[in-house]
């Protein structure tokens, strides 16, 4: 199930991560900095999406003719392990087929500003993808931004919810921009074509 066989079909782009400004630059949050991005080449502000817990800017990509896809890009606004709620209301709101929705999000088992695109799969362990997965079945694309494992013996819970590291945030804008990239190609262009270039 690369694409949907509708292709006006819409897109629904969810990046995951935690509600309010405490955590806003957090490793936790970079899915939210990557639908920040495209919201604002889609030339949209985040607005809140009806009864659901969530804010979203609706729009287009690609180029005119029938690669030319209307989007709609979401932020949960509950918190990540409640994600699949207001992201299932979404889907419902505006019709979009499992196989149309893709989910960014932080992946610990990659380094930091790789990216992994793929289609289904396990949760890894990230609360995020479980409350969706529980919510709408597992086959919906992810576009993993990866950000290391912790140092020593640092908990997992405490290193995604800290901000990147001096080292990182001088690249950080770099690997946002590549992921934003990447998840136009995944709509525009289906899923194989997208991770031949940007799977790393």
């Amino acid at each position: 199930m690369d694409v949907t066989t509708d292709p006006s079909a819409p897109w629904l782009i969810a990046g995951l991560g935690n509600p309010g400004p405490e955590y806003a630059r957090n490793r936790h949050n970079v899915g939210f900095m990557v639908v920040d991005l495209l919201a604002e080449r889609i030339g949209g502000k985040f607005k809140r999406a009806g009864r659901a817990q969530a804010q979203v800017v609706e729009g287009r990509i690609g180029p005119p003719g029938p690669l030319n896809r209307r989007v709609i890009v979401a932020k949960p606004m509950s918190y990540m392990n409640l994600s699949g709620g207001p992201l299932n209301a979404l889907r419902d709101f505006y019709k979009v087929p499992v196989g149309n929705i893709v989910a960014v999000h932080d992946e610990l088992d990659i380094d930091f500003g790789t990216l992994r695109l793929k289609l289904g799969g396990g949760d890894n362990g990230h609360n995020g993808l479980k409350s969706m997965t529980k919510a709408m079945g597992a086959e919906y694309h992810r576009v993993r931004f990866g950000i290391g494992r912790p140092p020593g013996r640092m908990p997992v819970a405490d290193f995604v919810l800290k901000d990147f590291s001096a080292a990182e945030r001088k690249e950080l804008d770099y690997f946002v921009d590549r992921a934003s990239d990447a998840v136009e190609a995944l709509v525009i262009e289906g899923l194989e074509r997208a991770q031949s270039t940007y799977n790393s």
